[in-house]
C-alpha cells in the first residue's frame, strides 16, 4: 500500500458555517431546509425532522428511480410505454393520457418533470417494476440505502395517505441523489412544452414550480399540494460553482411557497461561496502498477474537491492521505483504485473520497515483460 501526503486548504466537512437556525429567516412554511449540493452541509433549518405529508414532492423518488434504470439500461428515453387503464384513471394532476396509447420515456418523464402527471407517473411505476406495488417497494427498499429513517411511500405519485409521509431533511437527501444524474434538469428547467398524443392533438405543459421562469439559477425540481400536505416546494438553483438544494413544506399558499424558497436561495447565495480546493485534473502523484506494459501510473481525485464557507471566511490547512492497494493491470480509465483519508489538524481522519486512474493500463506480454528484465539488468551494471 502505497501512502502520499498532501497538503490542502480547507475541506468542505470540516469548516464552521454561520448556519442560519430556525425561524430566523421569518419562514411560512412549517418545515424548511437549505443545502449545499456538492457537501450535503446544512445551510439553514428549520422543523427539518419533522414528519409531514410531501405531496408530489413523492415524484422525486420516482424521477430518481427513472433516472437509475436509464443509468442501468434497463430503459432508454425512447422505450414505448403502454398507458394502462390503472394509469388513465389517476386523479389529481393528470396530463389525461388514455389506456392503449403508447407514449415514449421521454414524452412520460417530461410529463411528470413539468405537469406533476400522476398517470404519467403510475405509467413509469409499472413500466420499470410490473405494478405500482412493486415500484412503492423499491422506492422504499432506496430509501433505506440512503440511509433515510423518516420517510416511508405509499405511492408514486403523492396522493395523501396516513402512510406516505418524509420530512424536509430527507427529501433534500433525495434530491440530492436525484441531480447526480445532470440530464434530469433538461426536463425539470422546462417552464413551457408541448405533449403530442397518438392521434396528433396536443396538451399544454406548464411547470408547476414558477420560479424556474421568475427566479435567476433556478431549474428544478418539484412542487407539491394536497389538502393535507398543503404547499411545498423542493427547489434546486445554480450560481457560478454553487448549486444550493432548497426545501420547503406546508406553506400556507402557494405565493408563501414560492416567497420563502426565493427567501433561502436569496440568504444561500449572499452568505456562502464554494470553491475548487483541489481539482480532479491535477495529479496526487504516481503509483506502481503490476503486470502492465508500463511500471507506474498517476492517480486522481474521481472529482474535484470543493469546500463551502460563508462569504467572510478564511481557509484553514488541512491535509489527507492517499490509500492505493495494488494496481494490477489490465485496468480501464476512470476505474477506483483507493481513496484519499481526509485530516484535520488534530490528525482525525473526517472522511474518505475516492481515488481513480485516467488512463487504460494494459497487461503486460512477453516481451514487455524481457524488455522491462533488460532494463532492470542494465541499470544494475
Amino acid at each position: 500500500m502505497k501512502k502520499i501526503l498532501v497538503i490542502l486548504l480547507t475541506f468542505f466537512l470540516i469548516i464552521p458555517l454561520v448556519k442560519a437556525q430556525d425561524d430566523s429567516l421569518n419562514l411560512s412554511s412549517e418545515s424548511a431546509i437549505l443545502m449545499d449540493y456538492k457537501s450535503g452541509k446544512i445551510l439553514y433549518e428549520k422543523n427539518t425532522q419533522e414528519k409531514l405529508p410531501m405531496a408530489s414532492m413523492t415524484k422525486i423518488m420516482s424521477m430518481l428511480l427513472i433516472m437509475e434504470s436509464i443509468e442501468n439500461g434497463t430503459l432508454s428515453y425512447e422505450d414505448k410505454v403502454l398507458i394502462s387503464e390503472n394509469a388513465s384513471s389517476m386523479g389529481g394532476s393528470q396530463v389525461f393520457l388514455q389506456a392503449g396509447e403508447q407514449y415514449t420515456v421521454n414524452d412520460l418523464l417530461k410529463c411528470i418533470a413539468i405537469s406533476s402527471a400522476n398517470d404519467a407517473v403510475v405509467a413509469m411505476a409499472e413500466k420499470i417494476s410490473g405494478s405500482v406495488d412493486a415500484f412503492v417497494d423499491l422506492m422504499n427498499k432506496r430509501v433505506k440505502e440512503l440511509g433515510l429513517k423518516n420517510t416511508n411511500f405509499a405511492n408514486p405519485h403523492g396522493l395523501d395517505n396516513e402512510n406516505h409521509y418524509s420530512t424536509a431533511y430527507d427529501m433534500a437527501i433525495i434530491a440530492k441523489e436525484l441531480l447526480n444524474y445532470e440530464d434530469i434538469l433538461k426536463y425539470t428547467s422546462i417552464y413551457e412544452d408541448y405533449l403530442t398524443k397518438p392521434d396528433g392533438s396536443e396538451i399544454w405543459l406548464v411547470n408547476t414550480n414558477r420560479l424556474v421562469r421568475f427566479y435567476d439559477g433556478v431549474d428544478g425540481l418539484k412542487t407539491g399540494y394536497t389538502t393535507e400536505a398543503r404547499y411545498c416546494l423542493t427547489a434546486t438553483a445554480k450560481k457560478g460553482d454553487l448549486r444550493l438544494i432548497s426545501v420547503v413544506m406546508k406553506s400556507p399558499s402557494a405565493e408563501d411557497r414560492s416567497s420563502d424558497t426565493s427567501t433561502l436561495l436569496t440568504y444561500g447565495f449572499n452568505s456562502f461561496k464554494t470553491s475548487i480546493i483541489y481539482s480532479g485534473d491535477e495529479s496526487l502523484g504516481k503509483v506502481k502498477v503490476e503486470k502492465g506494459k508500463i511500471n507506474e501510473i498517476d492517480v486522481y481525485l474521481k472529482e474535484d474537491l470543493t469546500e463551502i464557507l460563508s462569504v467572510t471566511q478564511k481557509p484553514n490547512n488541512y491535509s489527507f492521505n492517499i490509500k492505493v492497494d495494488k494496481i494490477i493491470s489490465p485496468i480501464k480509465a476512470g476505474n477506483v483504485v483507493g481513496t484519499a483519508e481526509i485530516i484535520d489538524n488534530n490528525g482525525n481522519i473526517i472522511d474518505e473520497v475516492e481515488i481513480i486512474v485516467k488512463e487504460d493500463i494494459v497487461k503486460a506480454g512477453f516481451f514487455d515483460y524481457l524488455k522491462q528484465s533488460l532494463v532492470f539488468i542494465t541499470s544494475g551494471i
